[in-house]
């Protein structure tokens, strides 16, 4: 169940991050400022899965 989890994690984190280019796109985003919004929806969609992951471990 872990692998599936893990494969599951990667494709999502892929996904969201190319929302998130396509967010920085559309919004014209100065590029010193697009790392800052990669990092903080990176760590926040992290957050997320490692819950996620932990909630079904234990119920």
């Amino acid at each position: 169940m872990l692998i599936l989890f893990i494969l599951f994690a990667v494709f999502i984190l892929f996904y969201i991050n190319k929302l998130t280019n396509t967010l920085c796109l559309v919004r014209e985003i100065p590029e010193d400022r697009q790392t800052k919004v990669f990092r903080t929806i990176n760590v926040l969609i992290t957050i997320l899965l490692i819950s996620s992951y932990i909630e079904i471990l234990f119920t």
